[in-house]
């Protein structure tokens, strides 16, 4: 099938310009990776003045004794009309053609003309290395650095024309304005670039489950919609609410993802000859929360969520956020801490230290391997990111020879820090957050870890809190209480911490608590909701913690989508040939926590267990808790398992085999998948509350003073002790004079706040009077003022003080469990 595109062609000249540019940086520089630094910039493919340079590192090729002349070039011409949106397989035939290589010291370089590049209406040529093997066979290199890798990472990457995307991108006027007095975008100098500041409050998303289309122009199609809404000065739809308010958004993963090859076939050659090869392809389909990479092709967005398979999606989603009254910043979670085992295929031996908690380990003391870290985050932010959220930061460690230990690897961490952008012609450096538990996975970490490693070495860099990190369990009645001593900290030196207790980690790690265990754990809160479920959907969403974190405590609040449409939420993934069934039976109490009898009757859900068998919610519990059992009885020995299960009376039959446990549990992940589709909980959504939530974040928007920390002098925050049946936090704080008026009503600088949240328990009476008297008793505590208090915010279902003991003052109010209320005064 002939492309009608002209041949690729060796362009000399350019390549021997490519080699002389590598041989004057390395002679330039003085160490292996400043060198390194330089010539990663230009790894890849690049289109320029009509000729594409491509480079690899090729270490690997150079040590196993590879000519220079067994090396080639492969690229693969598609037809011009092929849509790489088209999830379904089909037969493509590309036009092939190889060139020449030209090696230097372990790179290996080639200009060459007559190459299509992609754009948003044509996919461009793939490409990769290909060389002979000692054995004869023909074996292939793929594209760490790509920028698109439209049918997976262990396909072919596309020659993409990054320079037509950026000068096509529709906020270029919001990347023209960093470093000026445009309100639209805050910035602060950072040694002559302007820096992005943080956010106000942010809101965590994955792509894959926040929309019914499951991309991200199905998310840049919800922000439009809000945007179009709020000019217009038309009320949002509830489930819109859930979105909305925030000025800060952290996506979860977008970048390329393990395959799993029983399951996932996006690229395979049907025939081949020297001048075509036949292909079946398809734009992968991939069940993942985003954190199994193979970090090859790093750098490119994930064509799962792009549902038109062109990396244009990614910017566009961006501009959209960029285009809101008040512009969203957009967050990249960046996972370079561990690679999944699958990316050894992928990657260099150089890349990989060895095996890790997560999969690989990779090396970050090897100088060119660091570099291209180092520039796969570079390129991906490029997209347009406003800033950056390090996962798992704890988890970056080398080896220190003479110690024989893992250190943490500080010195890697402050190059992410250092690495400068550059969108619509504008330099500048995101905002930095890091996520770091350390000595997180020790024992004591909880204990131990201040959560402020990274803080002190970069003063402008934001932590997750130690509320917000990892295990946090609010459904549990005492969380509050046992908690206190974390969210005391978060109010002494919170300022530069994302706060919050729903997230991915969070709330995935509260439907794995067996709520019929008390041994070693508190009861499940009874105050909270009257069946598992609602119990959750309050813990993660209720007035009191959203207010205590929105409208009192500093940091950068941080809430999650799912958890504002009390949605299910849990981990997924249909990638991990290994650990499926071990992963699946982890989650064996998501059916308590998150499933109804009649979210398992609803014809929408659960429909690949139900064609295995299973009849009913009941029926799929006992069978998920047998399996978790069989797992610890068994040490996962997934042989051993089926016959166990053979045993009891199951909708699988009695002689269940490994595969048969292997096809449950991509069936289950699946289906989870599904039902945690938020397009399906859209007409769930409360008004009330989904209004009082949105009017909670606007109360922080009003006032951004919150963001620091609480004077010491001047503010206030406690607990009422002895508790008497309820965690009654409180607290007190004032408005610094040059915080100046704000768009609140009456609102002034010096404005004061008080604060006070029934976090559990039984309800409790407060007014500012009861308040004040309670401090007055702390020595510590400043003199709070009794008049001139109104209430400023007001959680539902607060009610007025009522009986024979009630108090008659006009401002006390009685907090249920959840329930919180704000006053203000001005001074």
């Amino acid at each position: 099938m002939s492309t009608n595109s002209p041949t690729p062609t060796l362009h000399a000249d350019r390549t021997d310009d490519l080699a002389s540019w590598h041989e004057s940086v390395v002679e330039s520089n003085d160490d292996d990776f400043s060198a390194a630094k330089s010539l990663t910039t230009k790894l890849g493919a690049h289109r320029r003045d009509g000729v594409v340079e491509f480079g690899f590192w090729t270490p690997d090729l150079v040590e196993a004794g590879v000519s220079e002349a067994a090396v080639e070039l492969e690229l693969l011409t598609p037809p011009a009309d092929l849509d790489p949106g088209e999830t379904d397989h089909r037969r493509v035939t590309f036009d092939r053609h190889r060139v020449p290589m030209r090696r230097v010291g372990e790179y290996h370089w080639a200009a060459v003309e007559g190459v299509r590049a992609g754009t948003r209406d044509t996919l461009g040529a793939l490409y990769r290395l290909v060389y002979e093997g000692d054995d004869g066979e023909e074996r292939t290199v793929q594209d760490p650095v790509a920028y698109s890798v439209p049918f997976g990472a262990f396909a072919p990457a596309e020659v993409y024309d990054l320079n037509r995307l950026d000068e096509t991108r529709t906020d270029r006027d919001y990347f023209e304005a960093l470093g000026t007095d445009d309100e639209r975008v805050a910035t602060t100098d950072d040694g002559g670039l302007p820096r992005i500041d943080p956010a106000t409050s942010m809101l965590e998303i994955h792509p894959g489950t926040a929309t019914e289309r499951g991309s991200l122009a199905g998310l840049a199609e919800v922000y439009e919609g809000i945007a179009a809404k709020q000019r217009a000065g038309d009320d949002l739809a509830p489930w819109e609410r859930a979105f909305a308010g925030y000025d800060g958004i952290q996506l979860m993963p977008v970048e390329p993802l393990t395959e799993n090859e029983a399951e996932h076939d996006f690229w395979t050659v049907a025939d081949d000859s020297a001048a075509e090869v036949t292909v079946e392809v398809a734009r992968p389909e991939l069940i993942n929360w985003g954190y199994d990479l193979v970090v090859s092709a790093f750098s490119a967005p994930n064509p799962a969520v792009l549902e038109t398979g062109r990396p244009d999606e990614l910017v566009d989603f961006i501009a959209a956020c960029h285009d809101l009254p008040r512009p969203i910043k957009v967050v990249f979670d960046i996972a370079l801490g561990h690679a999944d085992n699958r990316g050894a295929e992928l990657l260099s031996d150089r890349y990989v230290l060895g095996p890790g908690m997560y999969g690989k380990h990779l090396d970050y003391t090897e100088p060119t391997a660091r570099a291209v870290f180092l520039e796969m985050q570079r390129r991906k932010m490029d997209f347009g990111a406003d800033g950056i959220r390090v996962d798992g930061a704890q988890d970056f460690t080398s080896y220190d020879p003479e110690t024989g230990e893992m250190y943490h690897d500080d010195d890697f961490l402050a190059e992410m820090d250092r690495v400068t952008q550059e969108v619509a012609g504008t330099e500048y450096r995101p905002w930095m957050i890091y996520e770091d538990g350390r000595p997180w996975p020790r024992e004591d970490w909880e204990l131990a870890s201040s959560y402020r490693a990274l803080i002190e070495q970069h003063p402008h860099s934001f932590q997750w809190s130690p509320i917000t990190f990892a295990h946090n369990t609010p459904a549990l009645l005492t969380f509050w209480a046992t908690k206190w001593w974390r969210v005391r900290e978060v109010g002494e030196f919170g300022g530069n911490w994302l706060t919050g207790v729903a997230n991915h980690d969070t709330v995935r790690r509260g439907t794995q608590i067996d709520p019929t265990v008390e041994f070693n754990q508190s009861p499940v809160n009874p105050y909270l909701g009257d069946d598992y479920p609602e119990t959750l959907n309050e813990a993660y969403d209720n007035a009191a913690s959203s207010m205590l974190f929105h409208c009192f405590l500093p940091g950068v609040p941080m809430d999650f989508v799912h958890a504002n449409m009390r949605a299910p939420w849990g981990f997924v993934r249909d990638t991990d040939p290994t650990w499926n069934v071990k992963v699946v039976s982890d989650e064996s109490k998501f059916c308590y926590w998150q499933v109804r009898d009649e979210d398992f009757a609803d014809d929408r859900f659960f429909r690949r267990v139900k064609d295995l068998g299973f009849d009913s919610r009941e029926e799929l519990l006992t069978f998920m808790n047998a399996l978790s059992s069989a797992v610890g009885a068994t040490d996962y020995d997934l042989d051993v398992m089926a016959a166990m299960l053979s045993a009891m009376d199951q909708p699988l039959g009695d002689d269940l085999s490994a595969a048969d446990l292997e096809a449950y549990g991509y069936a289950w992940m699946r289906d989870v998948h599904d039902f945690a589709n938020l397009g399906h909980w859209r007409d769930e959504q409360d008004d009330e509350r989904t209004a009082f939530r949105l009017e909670t974040r606007e109360f922080r928007h009003d006032r951004p003073w919150l963001i620091a920390d609480l004077d010491a002098d001047d503010d206030y925050f406690t607990y009422r002790h002895p508790t008497d049946g309820s965690v009654l936090y409180y607290g007190f704080r004032t408005a610094p004079d040059e915080a100046g008026a704000t768009d609140a009503p009456g609102s002034a600088g010096g404005e004061q706040l008080l604060f006070a949240a029934n976090m559990e328990g039984v309800p409790v009476e407060v007014s500012p009077a009861t308040l004040a008297e309670d401090a007055a008793e702390d020595a510590n505590a400043p003199t709070i003022p009794t008049d001139g208090w109104e209430p400023a915010l007001v959680a539902p279902g607060v009610e007025e003080p009522d009986g024979p003991t009630a108090s008659s003052d006009p401002l006390a109010v009685v907090l249920a469990n959840g329930a919180a209320v704000v006053w203000r005064r001005d001074p």
